[in-house]
């Protein structure tokens, strides 16, 4: 009895997995195709039907368009120094982007970039504002690193016009070394009225909202975390329940191990995977579209990485330094910035 229901088992779980498979063709190789070649610092991009949105360093920000590759280019420049911007987001009336360093500034272009107008400052010794999302078209959020005992969270309530900071007594304590990364625009996640935060440094935690950042929740992680420059990078969700993190430690990019886990319970529980398999640190992870939450690329210290299982086996399809952020236009094709320049990809 036993043998035959351990048999029934086996043949449930192969159909579960062809079924979970079932219409996604697996990728094995990426085409790449140069849209901007600049020694540009780009680790914010959104991608449209017709053209790619960026934000990046000496200022710059602005559009290029994949059938012509024609840029148009928006400078941003500070009272003493050029701004550098890690955050954008955008509705269908406008694109934000939000700089880092002291002062904080956010700006609302229209979409054509004919008109831009600065919504938000914020001066601290400590302010540095590290992702920003929009839940619809009037409700937004950006978040940062602490400035007291708390993440800076910033919201809008009416298209992006003003942004006002929720105070530390309605947000949870940080500990002391817990911060977030700037590193791809991606440790700030919104499906419907969830959002979840990443953080790293001393703690490697989620932040959970279920009601547009009005309350929040705390949830452990098993990544490595500890020291300054360990914990969570990127984060992405496919539905309200299963989500992925990756990060590890970007003074040790080799060590692949504590550096990527899974939920399925929408963030309350992690469980590691690919322990000592594909890439050591990672600046962004993202699922791909309509793959059920199994498939998902990475952009890692050492290059372009997907997996098909959930994180579980990782496949090395591009090997570069170059890359820091990715988003997918659909499930086989991908824009991607980094340092030196935006790049279309397709993967066959």
């Amino acid at each position: 009895m036993r043998i035959l229901l351990f048999s029934l088992f086996c043949l449930l779980s192969a159909c579960a997995t062809k079924k979970m498979h079932e219409g996604l063709d697996f990728f094995q190789s990426v085409a790449v195709d140069t849209l901007l070649s600049d020694k540009i610092n780009c680790r914010a991009i959104i991608p449209t039907d017709d053209k790619v949105y960026y934000a990046g360093d000496q200022g710059r920000n602005g559009f290029v368009n994949y059938t012509d590759k024609k840029k148009t280019q928006f400078l941003l420049l500070g009272a003493n120094n050029p701004m550098e911007f890690r955050s954008i987001a955008k509705t269908s009336k406008a694109v934000f982007i939000l700089s880092i360093g002291n002062p904080a500034q956010l700006y609302k272009h229209s979409n054509d970039l004919s008109q831009s107008k600065r919504v938000y400052i914020e001066s601290h010794e400590k302010v540095f504002y590290d992702s920003m999302q929009f839940w619809n078209e009037q409700e937004g959020i950006a978040i940062g690193d602490p400035v007291a005992d708390c993440l800076s969270i910033i919201r809008t309530k009416d298209g992006g016009d003003s942004w006002q900071k929720i105070p530390c007594n309605k947000l949870p304590k940080v500990v002391d070394g817990e911060a977030a990364f700037a590193a791809s625009n991606s440790n700030i996640v919104i499906k419907g009225n969830d959002s979840w935060i990443v953080t790293g440094g001393k703690k490697a935690r989620i932040f959970h909202s279920s009601d547009k950042g009005n309350h929040w929740k705390t949830f452990e992680t098993p990544i490595v975390q500890g020291l300054e420059m360990t914990g969570i990078y990127t984060a992405d969700f496919y539905n309200n329940k299963i989500g992925v993190i990756a990060g590890g430690n970007y003074e040790k990019q080799n060590e692949n191990f504590s550096n990527k886990a899974m939920t399925f319970d929408g963030g309350k529980t992690w469980k590691l995977v690919g322990e000592h398999e594909g890439f050591g640190y990672a600046s962004c992870i993202q699922f791909v579209p309509e793959s059920k939450g199994s498939a998902m690329v990475c952009v890692a210290g050492n290059g372009l990485w997907y997996s098909h299982d959930y994180g579980e086996t990782w496949k090395l399809l591009f090997e570069t330094k170059e890359l820091y952020t990715l988003r997918f236009l659909n499930k086989n094709t991908a824009v991607a910035a980094g340092r030196s320049g935006i790049f279309k990809l397709d993967f066959k």
